[in-house]
């Protein structure tokens, strides 16, 4: 079994590098082989631009999706979306280390899926969800913030952390077809002591131990839906308010 985790903070001795470290370690001992891709670290460039592609369908008027499908079949991908892609691609268990910036990932993370997860191969037509390319693989999120545990869920101020972060659970993760792990979640990190810090370390290395007896998400499933994606038999729940 392969493992990728893709790291997303800008400093070497976060709480959330350390996070990623932890991960490394569990799931090395566990039987994983362990690549990791350390965006700052390795200088990846979250910007989708027309130097993506070395060989354009189109070159008048950029497309990205279909340029990614063009040059993907033409072997035509700049060399760190091509690399990104296939560490990817050889995974079976994709990690994700970030802290939460405003209710969401860091655009350095949501840049690195605008240009690997790409168009013709992970998804297209109607292969998303159940039917995507990346279905009977697994994603988990391990992610850090400032707020505290009460701030978050059923109606406390900011509501539900899981909800909060749908468009990356269920609209990228889930859609590709991973099975989605639920979530670990670290608060209020940078204002607790060191204890408080391990235990919350120990408390991810847990969850990474037994990620087998770990829930995972509703997700849709497409056998519910005619072509029109319209309901054909009452609906799963689906990751919701």
């Amino acid at each position: 079994m392969k493992a990728l985790i893709v790291h997303a903070h800008p400093e070497p001795r976060s709480f959330v590098a350390a996070m990623r470290d932890v991960a490394a370690e569990a799931l090395g001992d566990s039987g994983y082989e362990v690549v990791v891709s350390d965006l700052y670290a390795e200088g990846f460039d979250p910007v989708a631009k027309p130097e993506d592609f070395l060989a354009r369908a189109d070159p008048d008027y950029l497309v990205y999706a279909k340029e990614q499908r063009h040059c993907l079949s033409a072997d035509a991908l700049c060399a760190d979306i091509a690399r990104e892609f296939e560490r990817l691609m050889s995974a079976d268990l994709l990690v994700l280390t970030f802290p939460i910036f405003w209710f969401s990932a860091p655009a350095m993370l949501k840049g690195w899926i605008d240009r690997v997860f790409l168009s013709g191969a992970i998804y297209g037509g109607r292969r998303f969800y159940d039917r995507g390319a990346l279905a009977g693989r697994r994603a988990l999120v391990g992610a850090a913030l400032g707020g505290r545990e009460h701030m978050f869920g059923p109606g406390s101020v900011h509501g539900d952390l899981t909800v909060m972060l749908r468009h990356l659970l269920q609209g990228t993760l889930g859609y590709a077809g991973y099975d989605v792990v639920e979530p670990f979640f670290a608060h209020h990190v940078p204002y607790v002591d060191d204890a408080a810090r391990a235990a919350m370390l120990e408390g991810w290395r847990a969850c990474l131990e037994n990620i087998d007896a770990r829930p995972v998400l509703p997700m849709p499933t497409l056998d519910d839906f005619d072509d029109r994606m319209r309901p054909v038999r009452p609906a799963k729940p689906a990751l919701t308010e």
